[in-house]
């Protein structure tokens, strides 16, 4: 948390810019496009509702996705519309820095057998090669 109360945050899945929850975000600024360390894993979970991702030791990828300066109004709010099970913890940016993101079990992906996705350039591109 910066010392304003405002937090930096990671979007990676369905509240891009372009994307259906974008106005989750509400008035949020806008920092620019980051990617994550190639520590991540991302999965499309529950038939590509949203997605899903957690940290790995080896094997992951960057993430792409974008930065966001929150409130602690508007954070509050972004994290009351996340689905169940996704919770906030930092993530390793690329070029050093950390970042709040909704992570979602490991383990409860691998429950459901859900699809790795990782390998299809993020959030955005894997829903546009759906349509």
């Amino acid at each position: 948390m910066a010392d304003d109360g405002t937090k930096t945050v990671f979007i990676c899945g369905s509240a891009l810019r372009g994307q259906p929850d974008h106005g989750n975000l509400q008035t949020a600024t806008f920092m620019g496009e980051a990617k994550t360390t190639a520590s991540y894993r991302l999965h499309s979970v529950k038939e590509g509702w949203h997605p899903g991702i957690y940290g790995v030791e080896s094997g992951g990828i960057s993430i792409p996705g974008e930065l966001y300066q929150l409130t602690a109004e508007q954070y509050d709010y972004l994290v009351s519309t996340e689905p169940p099970h996704m919770y906030p913890a930092e993530v390793s940016l690329e070029g050093g820095g950390v970042a709040i993101a909704m992570l979602y079990p490991q383990k409860l992906i691998e429950e459901n057998n859900w699809p790795d996705i990782s390998h299809l350039g993020g959030w955005a591109a894997y829903k546009a090669s759906q349509t």
